[in-house]
């Protein structure tokens, strides 16, 4: 499956998980700790704003943009757009260049992984669709270093060696289904 893929099927999945989410307080809890669900949907808002940033420009600020006009489906479509106009090859982050196919599918990480997590904070079970999945976990594999945990992603949670690619993806993040 190619980066643009994966990127368009992770968005589809996130903006689903979002649907529901304007009638659910923002104070609410989110299986990321140090996050409510308000947060976490401004979490994901940079996250969409810094791969808009990546493939329309060809660099990605090491700042958040304050901006929030813009909603999450807009955004969406926006990121989607940019994609199909033709990104650039690399993409600079901050000052390092990053092939704009791995920013893209660790974008989709990111945005399936949380959009899961807005499904959770909402009380609506939302399972990743299993191909997805799979394809998401080879990725987060390759991306999320020990030197990752603590920080940036939580410690893994053990799971059964046959289990569901979702399961498998969740818990490599550090999430408990």
């Amino acid at each position: 499956m190619s980066a643009g893929e994966l990127l368009e099927r992770s968005l589809a999945y996130a903006l689903g998980s979002v649907a529901g989410a304007e009638s659910v307080a923002l104070g609410r809890g989110t299986p990321c700790s140090e996050w409510n669900l308000g947060e976490l949907l401004g979490h994901l808002d940079d996250s969409l704003d810094a791969l808009y940033e990546g493939l329309t420009g060809g660099r990605i600020g090491l700042l958040p943009h304050a901006d929030r006009v813009c909603g999450f489906r807009t955004r969406a479509c926006a990121v989607l757009g940019a994609w199909a106009a033709g990104p650039p090859e690399d993409v600079l982050v901050g000052e390092r260049p990053l092939d704009v196919r791995v920013m893209a599918a660790v974008g989709a990480v990111e945005i399936t992984v949380h959009g899961w997590d807005v499904a959770r904070a909402c009380e609506r079970p939302r399972p990743i669709p299993e191909g997805l999945a799979a394809e998401l976990l080879s990725v987060a594999q390759c991306v999320v270093g020990e030197e990752d945990r603590g920080g940036r992603f939580a410690q893994p949670v053990a799971v059964p060696s046959r289990a569901r690619a979702e399961t498998q993806l969740l818990g490599f993040l550090g999430r408990r289904l």
